[in-house]
C-alpha cells in the first residue's frame, strides 16, 4: 500500500470516528429532554394534590407541551439547514432549563401551561436537529441513525424515573423540576458547543436505492398535495395517541388500578410497580425504535408495522383486563411500549423511502406534526375516564386503533406505495 493510500485510509477512519461522536452527542441531548415528556406522568398526582387542579385541566398542560414540540419541527429543521445544529441546540437548551424551572415556581394552570410552551418549543429544537443532523451525517445508515437518535428519547428518562420519583417523594415536585430542569439543559448546552454538521469532506456514500423507494424527489409543497402524504399522517396520528395517553396517564391507570405502590419483584430487583413499569417502559420504548427499524429494513416497513402496531393493540386490550395484577401491569405496559416506540423510525424511514432522500428532513417533520395533532386527543382520555368511572372504554378506543393502523399498512399503505415507487422521475 502506497504512502497516499494509507493517508486516505487514516482520514476515512477518523472521519468515521467522528460522525459517531456526532451522533452520541445528538443520543445524549435527546436524552435530557426526555423527561420532559416520559417523566411528565410523575408529575401530574403531586400537581392534583397541591392545588386541587382537576387531572384533565393538568394533562392539558402535557398538550400544549407536544403540540408546540411537534408543529414547529418542521421549521426549526430549515434553520437548522441554515445556521448548523449548534445555535439550534443551544436555544433549545436554554429553553428546557427555564421551563422546569417556571414549573416549579407556578400557582396557576395559565403559569404551568405557559412553562410547558416554553418546553416544548425548546425539545422540538432539539428533537428535529438531532435527527437532521443524524440522517445528514449518516446518509449510508439514515434508518439506523435516525433509530438510535429517537432512542434516546425513548429511553433516556429509565435513567431518571427513580431518582425523580425519590426527590418528588422526599423534597416535593419542585424540587424536581428545579434541579432536574437545571441540569438537564446545562448537560444539552455543553453538548451544542461540540456539534457540527457535515462538510463536502465528511460525505459517505450512499447506498443504492431500495426496490421500493420512489424515483423522484418530492419537494414539501408537493407531498402535502398527495394521498400517500394524508395516509401516513393518519396512520401516524392513530397510532401515536394511543402511546400519547399511555404515556401521559400511565401513573393515574397505576394508581386507579390499585397497583401503584405494590412492590413487584423481578431478578432480585423490587420496586413499586409503578416505578418498576415507568423504568421497563422507558427502557423497551427506545430500544424498539433502533430494533424495529432495523427489522423493517429486512421485511420490509409495512410487514414490520403489521406486526408492531398489532401486538401493541393486543397488549392494550391484555393490559386492561388483567392490569389489576402488579406484576401483569408491569409486563403489560412494557408490551404496549415496545409496540409503540418504533412509530419515531418507521414513519420517518417510510416517508423518505415514498418521497426520496433529496428533501428527507423538512419532509419527516411535516409527519412529525402528527403527533402533536395526536396529543389533542389526549386531555379526552380524562374525560372519557369522569364520564364513564373507569379506564377500559380508553382502552378499547386505543387498541381499535392500532389495529386498524396495522391493517392499513397492509392493505392500504403498501400498494399505494407502490404506485409512488413506479413514478418516473
Amino acid at each position: 500500500m502506497s504512502v497516499a493510500a494509507g493517508e486516505d485510509v487514516v482520514i476515512s477512519q477518523s472521519r468515521s470516528t467522528y460522525r459517531w461522536a456526532q451522533l452520541f452527542l445528538g443520543i445524549v441531548c435527546m436524552t435530557m429532554i426526555a423527561n420532559l415528556q416520559y417523566g411528565w406522568t410523575l408529575f401530574v398526582g403531586p400537581l392534583h394534590t397541591a392545588f386541587g387542579w382537576k387531572p384533565a385541566a393538568i394533562q392539558v398542560a402535557f398538550t400544549i407541551f407536544v403540540v408546540c414540540e411537534t408543529w414547529l419541527v418542521p421549521f426549526e429543521g430549515y434553520f437548522e439547514d441554515l445556521f448548523g445544529p449548534r445555535p439550534l441546540i443551544a436555544f433549545g437548551g436554554l429553553l428546557v432549563a427555564v421551563a422546569w424551572v417556571l414549573n416549579s415556581q407556578v400557582t396557576s394552570l395559565s403559569g404551568l401551561y405557559i412553562a410547558q410552551a416554553i418546553g416544548g418549543i425548546g425539545a422540538g429544537a432539539i428533537y428535529g436537529t438531532c435527527v437532521g443532523n443524524a440522517m445528514k451525517w449518516f446518509p449510508d445508515h439514515r434508518g439506523l441513525a435516525a433509530g438510535l437518535t429517537a432512542a434516546g428519547f425513548g429511553i433516556g428518562s429509565a435513567l431518571t424515573i427513580v431518582p425523580i420519583s425519590n426527590v418528588i417523594a422526599t423534597h416535593g415536585y419542585q424540587s424536581a423540576f428545579l434541579y432536574f430542569g437545571l441540569g438537564q439543559g446545562i448537560a444539552v448546552c455543553l453538548c451544542a458547543l461540540l456539534l457540527r454538521s457535515p462538510g463536502k469532506a465528511d460525505a459517505t456514500e450512499a447506498p443504492a436505492h431500495a426496490a421500493e423507494e420512489t424515483r423522484r424527489q418530492y419537494a414539501p409543497r408537493e407531498i402535502l398535495r398527495t394521498p400517500l402524504f394524508w395516509l401516513l399522517y393518519a396512520m401516524f396520528v392513530m397510532m401515536a395517541a394511543g402511546g400519547l395517553m399511555a404515556t401521559a396517564q400511565l401513573a393515574p391507570i397505576a394508581k386507579d388500578f390499585g397497583v401503584a405502590k405494590v412492590p413487584v419483584s423481578v431478578l432480585s430487583f423490587t420496586l413499586p410497580a409503578l416505578t418498576f413499569a415507568l423504568a421497563l417502559d422507558r427502557t423497551l420504548n427506545g430500544l424498539t425504535r433502533p430494533f424495529f427499524g432495523w427489522v423493517s429494513d429486512r421485511i420490509g416497513r409495512e410487514h414490520t408495522m403489521f406486526l408492531a402496531f398489532g401486538v401493541e393493540g393486543l397488549a392494550i386490550l391484555a393490559l386492561s383486563k388483567y392490569g389489576h395484577t402488579p406484576g401483569l401491569f408491569v409486563l403489560l405496559s412494557g408490551l404496549v411500549f415496545f409496540g409503540w416506540g418504533e412509530i419515531y423510525s418507521l414513519f420517518p424511514a417510510t416517508c423518505t423511502d415514498a418521497f426520496g432522500a433529496k428533501f428527507a428532513t423538512t419532509n419527516a417533520g411535516l409527519l412529525y406534526t402528527a403527533k402533536g395533532t395526536a396529543a389533542l386527543l389526549v386531555p379526552l382520555s380524562s374525560k372519557l375516564t369522569e364520564w364513564t368511572g373507569s379506564w377500559h372504554l380508553v382502552f378499547w378506543i386505543a387498541a381499535g386503533l392500532n389495529i386498524a393502523t396495522a391493517l392499513l399498512a397492509i392493505f392500504v399503505l403498501r400498494p399505494l406505495r407502490r404506485q409512488y415507487a413506479t413514478r418516473p422521475r
